[in-house]
């Protein structure tokens, strides 16, 4: 295999692995907890907030830790195989029902979730931060990003529309024991891949370790403008997409009274984005990263008010679904084509290379809103008088339907608007090339700091 295919598939087939078990937590932890591990959705509530707490302070710790990373297979590759067994674990230990009490039952739920989250966090923002080391070309960025996202959407994919079947064929009958040999495949699965990945990755792009000052990265991300913003568009696009993705087997069972439909629709939604995915290279080429962005939005939010207008005509509703996930689909694959460039603007403006941190708080964003929509989601079914495995109240319906359209339907608008002010395509070409020559004149101790 050609060197570069061997390092774009490496990349590609970390996410694969991330999704395989992140995706099961996206759809069906909830559902776990509410309806086969019988814990109350107001405490689900406060479960899934408390562990993005956590979670925030791992999130930055991994970042500081992988800036102080010197060795010899780079700065963020060694966690893939660090991370890979503790990931695949507790991933399996997570949806494992003990024979114990009510009460000894939530303190091991918050055990196994954030023990999970935090193993997450070790082997993901790695990912995300060792993109800028494996090339310094911007088209090549793009190229390595939309891999990742169609090996992430092929993880997400099988997810989507094996796992209620193979809870099924694997519990016979028991939904605890279905789920839990479902994610015993998936784990065993994703940690093999996070040590392929890590054989084939390689970090080109050296950048020689210094710890920088923390005055000095205060003042990089201060100065850093362009990051602010897509910092802040994070909390709206992966808001818009959680809220859909944890609703989306309340909506199918209860609201539109088909659960056939669930694992469908869910293989939809991560099938479908591949096409977007696809075409986004394409697009790039012709059109800036923020255009794009735009343009994947309108189609996102078409689908969205389709569904919207449909509420349980199936017809309308898988329209809806096919339109907005292949916009979806282009929205994931140059938002992570986009994530480097931030982290260039403020090497370019303040001398400081502050890339793991920065993906760190990237990442911590995503997980809280994550946390914030989950919580959100159950705090409305609570309030909503939603019973498991039940008729439900028009009170609790009309919550489902919130957490599954509405609210996603009015973050595209806001993502929509905080991207209107991201300004960062236009003077990137210089700013990638003045970088370039920079690096060229510089002896290897002359190269910029980094956290």
């Amino acid at each position: 295999m050609a060197p570069l295919w061997r390092q774009r598939i490496g990349y590609g087939i970390a996410d694969l692995s991330c999704n395989l078990i992140w995706q099961v937590i996206t759809l069906y932890l909830m559902f776990f907890y509410t309806d086969v591990a019988g814990i109350a959705a107001a405490q689900v509530s406060l479960l899934f907030l408390v562990t993005r707490l956590v979670d925030g302070v791992t999130d930055i710790l991994m970042g500081t830790i992988i800036d102080r990373t010197n060795t010899r297979w780079g700065k963020s590759r060694p966690y893939f195989l660090l991370g890979a067994i503790p990931f695949g674990a507790l991933g399996i230990l997570a949806f494992y029902v003990p024979d114990i009490g009510p009460a000894a039952q939530i303190v091991y739920a918050y055990v196994t979730y954030i023990g999970l989250s935090t193993a997450y966090t070790m082997v993901n923002i790695p990912l995300a931060s060792i993109l800028p080391s494996l090339t310094s070309d911007t088209q090549e960025r793009t190229v390595l990003a939309t891999t990742r996202i169609i090996f992430s959407l092929i993880g997400a994919t099988a997810v989507s529309t094996l796992t209620l079947p193979l809870v099924n064929l694997l519990g016979n009958g028991s939904q605890a024991r279905g789920f839990f040999w479902t994610m015993a495949i998936f784990s065993v699965i994703a940690t093999l891949l996070f040590f392929v990945s890590f054989r084939n990755v390689e970090e080109k792009v050296k950048i020689r370790q210094e710890k920088a000052k923390i005055s000095k990265v205060l003042v990089s991300l201060k100065e850093n403008r362009p990051w602010h913003i897509f910092a802040l568009n994070i909390v709206f696009m992966f808001g818009s997409m959680f809220f859909m993705q944890g609703a989306l087997i309340y909506y199918y069972t209860y609201y539109v009274e088909r659960p056939d439909l669930a694992a469908i629709v869910a293989g939809l939604t991560t099938f479908l984005p591949v096409i977007g995915t696809f075409i986004t290279p394409l697009l790039t080429r012709r059109f800036t990263k923020k255009t794009v962005y735009m343009m994947s939005s309108v189609i996102n939010l078409i689908g969205l008010l389709l569904m919207f207008a449909a509420d349980t005509n199936i017809p309308g509703l898988l329209a809806g679904v096919v339109i907005a996930s292949i916009g979806q689909g282009l929205r994931q694959s140059i938002y992570f084509s986009m994530q480097a460039d931030p982290v260039d603007y403020g090497e370019w403006k303040t001398g400081v290379n502050a890339t793991g941190l920065l993906n760190a708080i990237n990442g911590f964003i995503g997980k809280v809103a994550l946390a914030v929509t989950g919580s959100v989601t159950a705090w409305l079914l609570a309030v909503g008088g939603y019973v498991p495995n039940a008729s439900q109240s028009d009170a609790a319906l009309s919550a489902i339907k919130l957490s599954y359209i509405t609210i996603p339907t009015l973050l595209v608008v806001g993502s929509m608007i905080v991207m209107y002010f991201y300004k960062l395509d236009k003077i990137y070409p210089q700013i990638r090339g003045e970088l370039d020559e920079r690096y060229a004149r510089m002896s290897d101790e002359d190269i910029p700091n980094t956290l």
